[in-house]
């Protein structure tokens, strides 16, 4: 349905992070929607504070991002390993794309790691592997072995440190919670200074594609998330007091939906894992706006954003962008809506 409304051209794939043509992070460009106009303007993120207001809370996702891909081998044959989530302390959903394989046999990644294939994964095509290593030592092995997740329209190997926001200090997302990536230490001073207050929580983000035009249920794409006690009370004092919750990623939106759901309107402190599928059917509880990038129309985070503004609003504003020459995925451009 989405896909017939636009598509993006390749040239509008961001390649590189900003930082590689002399700019900061906060000078990528910025979109504002009005969700109640449908209004739609265009600046830099680096104006984030003039969009804003005293007593704005931002809730934003510390997660920091692991080397998740990994290179496994099952006799002569060597294939890529995308880890998806944690579900214990040695096994983990992930994703072998485009390779065959053996699910009888187990898979090597050197240095004595191995893992053994023991089921499938939350959906397909997602397998569930069991390693030889935990904790520490599995943490200790793909920071030494594995690389960031790199999609086909990225042509070059960036380091993990660009693949992580400023504030990223959780590890366990397997991509980029890339909404904050925008974010300075600079721009967030200012913000403070203007008595905008930020606060973390924490979702460790799965992976949002498959390949070969395959993207993830929301149903049965389970994420794990932390939602501090000083955040939910910081939260709790925005609302009470008629401030604006303003979510850093979809991420962020998923994570204080479902604790919210859960406790029936409230928030309070929480850990737990997270299928919630938020759509333009869904009532917010707690967010008032959002910052995020911009999305596939394939991708259910597109479906979470017409929670916020009407189809007509969202879509007319992203073939603006599109007109606008604005940069898809995670070192592309952003979108405020409020």
């Amino acid at each position: 349905m989405n896909e017939a409304i636009f598509n993006i051209p390749s040239h509008l794939n961001a390649a590189a992070p900003i930082e590689f043509t002399g700019k900061s992070r906060d000078e990528v460009k910025m979109m504002v929607i009005n969700r109640k106009t449908g209004a739609c303007l265009h600046t830099r993120f680096q104006q984030l504070p003039a969009y804003l207001k005293k007593g704005d809370l931002l809730v934003i996702n510390n997660s920091r991002t692991i080397p998740a891909s990994l290179q496994g081998k099952q006799g002569n044959r060597v294939f890529e390993v995308r880890l998806s989530r944690k579900v214990s302390s040695n096994e983990w959903d992930a994703l072998i794309p485009g390779s065959i394989y053996d699910t009888r046999l187990p898979i090597s990644f050197g240095d004595g790691v191995s893992a053994a294939m023991v089921g499938k994964g939350s959906e397909q095509p997602l397998v569930r592997l069991r390693f030889n290593i935990e904790g520490a030592a599995f943490f200790d092995f793909i920071y030494r072995k594995g690389e960031p997740i790199r999609y086909e329209y990225i042509d070059a190997p960036w380091q993990l440190d660009q693949y992580q926001t400023v504030y990223g200090s959780a590890p366990g997302s397997v991509e980029m919670a890339s909404a904050g990536r925008a974010f300075t230490w600079k721009l967030i001073s200012k913000l403070r200074g203007a008595g905008i207050e930020v606060v973390p929580l924490q979702l460790h983000a799965g992976l949002s594609y498959y390949g070969d035009d395959r993207w993830p249920s929301p149903k049965h794409h389970p994420e794990e998330y932390l939602l501090p006690l000083e955040t939910a009370e910081a939260i709790r004092k925005a609302k009470t007091s008629g401030n604006r919750v303003i979510a850093v990623g979809t991420t962020v939106v998923r994570a204080l939906e479902t604790v919210a759901a859960e406790h029936a309107g409230e928030l309070a402190a929480a850990k737990g894992v997270t299928n919630l599928y938020i759509t333009k059917e869904s009532s917010l509880r707690v967010v008032d706006g959002l910052i995020t990038g911009l999305h596939e129309p394939q991708a259910s985070h597109l479906d979470l954003l017409r929670a916020f503004v009407s189809d007509e609003d969202l879509f007319g504003a992203y073939r603006n962008a599109l007109a606008k020459g604005y940069m898809w995925h995670e070192f592309g451009d952003m979108n405020l809506i409020l």
